[in-house]
């Protein structure tokens, strides 16, 4: 199913964005699908007790019934597989190529979307441009400060789409920071902007799956480099730059 460490970490990602409710009974055709595929992958990370493991589990959810016993059962059975398929998933990211280990944010997890995108802007050198039409203040209040001091942050957002606190919340960064944390942001033309993404240096660009003001606070979320048209969208977001309206 997968054929080497990116494609099996990858693929384990997608399997948790998709994670069913594995409590439900009967299971329908389209959880026993998931299961099979989850079985396949876990097979797959050659960590040698967990597909034993959960076959049993996947046996338990198949078979139980609607008696509080049974329901207990069943609880039980589903917690084993999560934590089956989480721990297949450290591994497998372990086992990833460096540039792909920590592209996956599973559900909810705020923390780790902070510290995967403070990763990300500590590789920076002069500057880090981070483009998104529905950006509001979050963008500073929550992974504004994780780049670091010096670094020229510059944020790029749509004129119709993007939020009336970014605004507010730029001119007070501008206010108390200052030079020590140079920021500029421009608004785009409506309906120009196509992508989140983050630049680095205008030589490395990343697209990511959400918007920073929701990022892997409600479903799971990506940050994946862009190796192949990295050069195309920074050429094509620099040209929108020149050209957008500057709030500060």
């Amino acid at each position: 199913m997968a054929s080497d460490p990116e494609t099996l970490y990858r693929q384990l990602g997608r399997l948790i964005e998709n994670m069913p409710d594995l409590t439900q009974y009967p299971l329908s055709q389209d959880v026993h699908m998931w299961i099979a595929r989850a079985f396949a992958l876990v097979k797959n990370v050659n960590n040698l007790a967990d597909p034993a493991i959960f076959t049993v589990a996947a046996k338990t959810l198949g078979e139980t019934g609607r008696s509080d016993f049974e329901y207990n059962q069943r609880i039980n059975a589903a917690h084993e597989i999560t934590a089956i398929i989480y721990r297949a998933f450290a591994i497998a990211e372990a086992n990833a190529p460096q540039g792909t280990s920590g592209a996956f944010i599973p559900v909810g997890n705020s923390f780790d979307a902070f510290s995967a995108l403070s990763k990300l802007f500590k590789t920076a050198i002069n500057e880090v441009l981070i483009v998104d039409p529905y950006m509001d203040e979050t963008a500073l209040s929550e992974f504004g400060i994780a780049v670091p001091e010096g670094i020229t942050l510059r944020l790029l957002s749509d004129q119709a789409d993007h939020k009336p606190t970014l605004e507010p919340a730029a001119k007070k960064w501008v206010a108390q920071y200052g030079s020590s944390r140079p920021l500029a942001v421009r608004l785009a033309a409506p309906k120009t902007l196509h992508d989140r993404a983050i630049f680095i240096d205008q030589k490395t660009a990343w697209t990511l799956t959400q918007s920073l003001k929701d990022f892997a606070k409600r479903s799971p979320a990506e940050i994946v480099r862009a190796d192949d048209i990295a050069a195309l969208k920074i050429s094509a977001y620099e040209s929108i730059w020149q050209t957008a309206s500057a709030i500060v």
